[in-house]
């Protein structure tokens, strides 16, 4: 009997635990952590709770591989920080940038296309997780990328130390 009752009771507890105890979420994030740069004008945007989930979970699914925690395993020296968006030749730190790039990869200094070797929309016969994806979706991982930095901070980029 007390068997009984005492599984009982953890279940009870745990279900409170559950009710006040939450990890965060998008709808979490204020308004001016989701904010993001839209182009190399300087323009902004709130991303919605909703993209930030989705943006997440596409980055998950289509980049996660070779880019765990903003880290781009094939080339460490290249990551997704803020900084190393910054300094890519054309500036990868803003939704416009980042899109384009999705679409059709060049290296670090602009000049050669790596479509072959990146996955992109440009490649989509080659790497088919590329191939259902929308603008809208583009979008959202881009946001996830430029929105990442300020949710885990120094770990975004970080390298061999955090990953």
């Amino acid at each position: 009997m007390f068997k009984k009752y005492s599984k009982f009771s953890a279940l009870i507890l745990f279900g409170i635990f559950n009710i006040f105890v939450t990890t965060a979420s998008a709808i979490d994030l204020d308004e001016a952590t989701r904010t993001v740069v839209i182009d190399d004008s300087g323009k902004t945007t709130v991303l919605s709770p909703e993209q930030v989930k989705r943006g997440k979970r596409l980055f998950n699914a289509t980049c996660g591989a070779c880019h765990v925690g903003g880290v781009t395993k094939t080339n460490p020296n290249v990551g997704l920080d803020p900084e190393a968006l910054s300094l890519a030749t054309p500036r990868r730190d803003n939704i416009a940038g980042l899109v384009d790039y999705m679409k059709n990869p060049v290296t670090y200094d602009g000049l050669d296309s790596i479509a072959e070797v990146h996955p992109s929309i440009k490649s989509a016969d080659i790497y088919p997780r590329m191939r259902s994806l929308t603008d809208d979706d583009l979008y959202a991982i881009a946001g996830h990328i430029l929105l990442s930095p300020r949710v885990v901070s120094e770990k975004w980029g970080g390298g061999k130390i955090y990953y």
